[in-house]
């Protein structure tokens, strides 16, 4: 035998709103919607206690399920559900609003809750995501200085191992402030300055001002990734 419930809450969640639906073993439902918004989800967590619930499932679609379970969490049973678990239960009727059969899965412990990590777990996935992508953008704005340099046949990455480090930002920063090359050597590690004569050679064109200003742009959105991603 499952887990015996007499009366649940099953909540059907959207971006910006949700549909609660309130059941027991009697047959009686009752449906209300709320806006998926802190005073709203109060008002729903207030309406559970009122109708003395034992357990509110729902499933854990995108982020929008996060504020509700935090609201809930600690005052009620939660149950996240795995949305794809719950499609293949075979019983729906055609005419089952989605947070009814929610709560008709729960009141017969037909639902498996899928492992949700403790907040601060969740925190820093989230963090880890954000720098994620925040690498990614940055890996874009590098292939794309490495793009216009190649368009202007400057061939800086034949001479440096990174352009974008210390020596690589010197030249690019001294080109787009048009130094002359022999000022931006001079302001090289002596390994370089040794080799004047192939960095020359490899910065012979000159870039257009549209070069120019695309340059500009991705070493100045380099820069600030790097101190967003520190």
């Amino acid at each position: 035998m499952g887990k015996q419930r007499s009366k649940v809450c099953g909540i059907d969640v959207h971006k910006r709103f949700l549909v609660a639906t309130i059941a027991d073993k009697t047959g009686y439902r009752k449906i209300k919607k709320f806006s998926n918004e802190i005073e709203p989800l109060l008002q729903l967590r207030e309406w559970i206690f009122e109708e003395h619930c034992e357990t509110v499932a729902f499933e854990s679609t995108g982020e929008y399920w996060y504020s509700l379970h935090d609201i809930l969490h600690g005052y009620v049973e939660i149950i996240v559900a795995n949305a794809y678990h719950i499609k293949w239960i075979p019983g729906k009727k055609t005419d089952n609003i989605d947070s009814e059969w929610i709560a008709e899965l729960v009141l017969n412990d037909l639902i498996s809750p899928s492992c949700i990590l403790p907040e601060e777990q969740r925190e820093i996935r989230a963090l880890s995501r954000l720098r994620e992508k925040l690498v990614k953008e940055r890996t874009d704005h590098k292939n794309w200085v490495h793009k216009i340099l190649d368009s202007a046949c400057i061939r800086l990455s034949v001479i440096l191992s990174d352009i974008f480090g210390k020596s690589g930002l010197t030249i690019l920063k001294g080109i787009l402030s048009g130094v002359p090359i022999d000022e931006i050597i001079k302001k090289l590690p002596k390994r370089y300055q040794s080799r004047s004569d192939e960095i020359k050679g490899e910065i012979q064109s000159e870039l257009s001002e549209r070069q120019m200003i695309q340059l500009q742009t991705s070493l100045v959105m380099i820069e600030y990734l790097n101190t967003k991603i520190k």
